[in-house]
């Protein structure tokens, strides 16, 4: 592999020619994706987050401006770009498809040379958005992502877990008597121990779903969907040895001779009557605790 992460395209049509020709011409570019209906093209969108959608506007269940009004309806898929294929080629129902926010308007019978230089068009400017984002999203420091990004990731994923049912887990981490350390050593040792322990967070998330951010100073947040309170914790105890095991030396520390770390947790299964804060205040509430035992610990709890 190259690093050049390969896009995800669904095509969505309930014909299954359409879906079939469609497929076999992107599947040698693209990962793709298939859906027959209008409810099968928001799942399988809210699920895999494609980079694009290809969707037929005339489908019997729900059609294609239904699916597009709801997919710009949700904060999950809002922002995924759909290109209409349509047998529709009046000017009106171009125009209608791209003022409903539509990035293009293919029409039927479609030629197969064209629609490939559209799509590679359009997940072009998806790359370079995306590029951008990037960029806005990073702390510039530790290179992990960043406050703002950090407050989009977890509502989306609150939102997720709130329809699932499945549990959200959180996790803050605090480098123990880090002004101590900044103070002793001198703040660009400071900022190394600090890259070398965001390092490590990163190194601890296990899939593209689980999220490690710088919130603030010293303090670090893990954001782990779909992972239960024994798993959540055994990971973060995984990541406190870890710090423990850089052996970074800190004699100002009343705590130990080298760096340590103290890490507060909780997981909840979010209702409708949570609000978003309720997690991030319960795992905040265990970093003190954590901090009153002593620091270089862990203290988790299931959220109420």
């Amino acid at each position: 592999m190259n690093g050049v992460e390969i896009q995800k395209v669904l095509v969505a049509d309930d014909d299954a020619v359409n879906r079939d020709v469609l497929g076999e011409l992107l599947k040698p570019e693209y990962t793709v994706l298939l859906a027959k209906n209008g409810a099968q093209t928001l799942e399988r969108a809210a699920r895999h987050l494609p980079d694009l959608i290809l969707l037929d506007v005339m489908m019997p269940d729900m059609d294609g401006y239904e699916v597009l009004r709801r997919l710009r309806a949700d904060p999950l898929t809002e922002h995924i770009a759909v290109i209409f294929i349509s047998g529709l080629d009046r000017p009106e129902d171009e125009a209608n498809g791209l003022k409903m926010g539509a990035s293009d308007y293919i029409t039927k019978p479609f030629n197969q040379t064209v629609v490939m230089a559209r799509v590679a068009l359009h997940l072009q400017v998806v790359r370079q958005r995306r590029m951008l984002e990037r960029l806005a999203n990073i702390d510039g420091l530790t290179e992990l992502a960043n406050r703002r990004r950090f407050d989009e990731v977890y509502e989306l994923e609150w939102q997720r877990a709130r329809r699932s049912g499945r549990p959200l887990s959180l996790a803050l981490l605090d480098i123990d008597a880090f002004k101590q350390y900044n103070d002793r050593y001198g703040h660009p040792a400071g900022d190394r121990a600090l890259r070398a322990v965001a390092r490590l967070a990163a190194g601890a998330m296990r899939g593209p779903a689980e999220l490690a951010a710088r919130y603030g100073g010293e303090e670090l947040v893990l954001l782990l969907p779909e992972t239960g309170a024994d798993e959540a914790r055994q990971l973060v105890s995984q990541l406190r040895e870890a710090v423990l095991g850089l052996m970074i030396p800190h004699e100002a520390s009343s705590v130990a001779q080298v760096l340590t770390a103290s890490v507060g947790g909780a997981t909840l299964e979010p209702d409708s009557q949570e609000e978003a804060a309720a997690l991030f205040e319960a795992a905040d509430a265990e970093l003190y605790r954590a901090k009153q035992a002593g620091r270089n610990r862990v203290v988790w709890r299931m959220a109420p």
